[in-house]
């Protein structure tokens, strides 16, 4: 593991991040956080100390078990834990921080990222750095952990996160417990804190929750109704659900855009407006929990993996739902495409650019050309053995093109190459594989 290029100053390549424990306190009318991180992790090369993300939010103490004269410092972006005796490559070590504060999101290049304050309530939108506005963390999109959380909040409020919770009432206040089994990168960890109507759906077999304002609630109901079809889908096409269960927030406030969290979506009230107009991104953040949090990134280079692909789903959907082809919604895209600036490598777009829409349909139409190059039943086999494959890892773009390749042979590279590493929008390939009508790919 290494320090990702996109956010030099995030992370810590020394070592991994095994299991936090996360006890929080949280008073919504004065915004405090009071917090315990009890930290597992394994030294990746011999250190004298380790580092954590953490900012504005203050520690107090920090004790690493069985190191008595271990010593720390803070600064505005870092917790920094030296040990009395250099941890040994492989050994590992359970750190505990106390830290306390009234958290807010963080400035970054691509805006407030984090914890942040709702009318009624918080919102946590972690990607890609925002998680140490609320926990010290190896932030790093390849470093993935599994979780226990405690959350004690006002009652009256529901705390959502991405497994079934149990709750305790004391007096005004309920505990909340989550843990998280499957490895999950800090990033993708999310709390959110509502007064919510939480309702137990059967999406396809899969057990769901949806949490949302009581103002909403036909919307939401209305418009998140395709959620078991969708899931049908993406399972006959892509392998099994890789959670135990999917949960979707409605949030009472408008949101910018929908926020992706590992077996769990957030939206806007302004995403559902009860005619469906926006089902894609319903689509696409279900889509994420195959491409993005199953099999997540390595590092911020490789976005395409999750924007691309998840963008391919909302295509494969609309086909399926009876709405425009894959290959006709390839060939609107790629029109549009053609007028834009050419200015953008797919395969390493650089940090300003890793969240242009551009990353998103452009991943989506090298899918599409892979699809067209190869024929259906090759190209849901690569989805299937690369969701397979990498469950629960982090990959990169040269192990997406090497499973291809190893299902396909050297005659995909020439394809790969045009579409991930060079600036220019390459042609979409001649069909090969063909519906009923014979002039499109059969629906996917």
């Amino acid at each position: 593991m290494t320090v990702d290029p996109y956010i030099p100053q995030s992370g810590d390549a020394g070592y991994r991040a095994l299991h936090y424990d996360l006890d929080l306190d949280y008073r919504l009318a004065t915004n405090r956080l009071t917090a315990t991180a009890v930290v597992e992790i394994r030294a990746t090369r011999d250190v004298a100390g380790v580092g954590f993300d953490l900012t504005g939010l203050r520690v107090g103490k920090v004790r690493v078990a069985h190191d008595d004269r271990a010593g720390f410092r803070q600064t505005d972006r870092k917790v920094k834990v030296t040990f009395s005796e250099p941890l040994r490559e492989g050994e590992t070590a359970r750190i505990t921080l106390s830290y306390a504060g009234a958290p807010q999101p963080r400035r970054t290049r691509w805006g407030l990222l984090g914890w942040e304050e709702l009318e009624d309530g918080v919102i946590v939108a972690s990607q890609p750095t925002g998680s140490p506005t609320w926990f010290p963390c190896n932030d790093l999109p390849g470093n993935k952990a599994t979780y226990d959380i405690r959350v004690a909040t006002d009652h009256g409020y529901t705390v959502a996160g991405a497994s079934p919770a149990t709750a305790v009432r004391a007096g005004r206040r309920t505990q909340w417990h989550f843990a998280i089994d499957a490895p999950t990168p800090s990033y993708l960890v999310s709390l959110q804190i509502g007064r919510y109507v939480s309702e137990r759906v059967d999406l396809g077999g899969v057990p769901g929750a949806l949490h949302y304002p009581a103002a909403v609630a036909g919307r939401a109901r209305s418009d998140l109704a395709a959620l078991p079809a969708m899931m049908s889908t993406f399972v006959e096409a892509f392998g099994p659900y890789p959670f135990g269960t999917y949960t979707v927030v409605v949030t009472p406030d408008d949101l910018e855009i929908p926020l992706e969290a590992q077996a769990m979506a957030i939206f806007g009230a302004n995403h559902l407006d009860g005619a469906g107009s926006l089902e894609r991104l319903v689509a696409h953040e279900l889509a994420h929990q195959w491409f993005g949090n199953s099999v997540g990134v390595s590092a911020w280079e490789h976005i395409w993996l999750n924007e691309g692909f998840a963008c391919y789903a909302e295509w494969i959907w609309a086909d399926a739902a009876g709405g425009p082809s894959a290959h006709d919604s390839a060939l609107a895209h790629h029109a549009l495409l053609s007028e834009l600036p050419q200015d953008l490598v797919l395969a390493d777009p650089g940090p300003d650019l890793m969240f242009d829409d551009r990353i998103y349909k452009r991943g989506a139409l090298a899918l599409h050309a892979l699809r067209l190059a190869v024929g259906d039943e090759p190209f849901f086999a690569i989805l299937r053995d690369w969701v397979a494959s990498f469950a629960y890892r982090a990959a990169s773009t040269d192990d997406f093109v090497a499973l291809a390749g190893r299902h396909c042979g050297a005659a995909v590279d020439g394809l790969f190459d045009a579409w991930l590493r060079r600036r220019p929008l390459p042609e979409l390939p001649r069909v090969t594989s063909r519906g009923s009508d014979g002039d499109e790919p059969a629906r996917g």
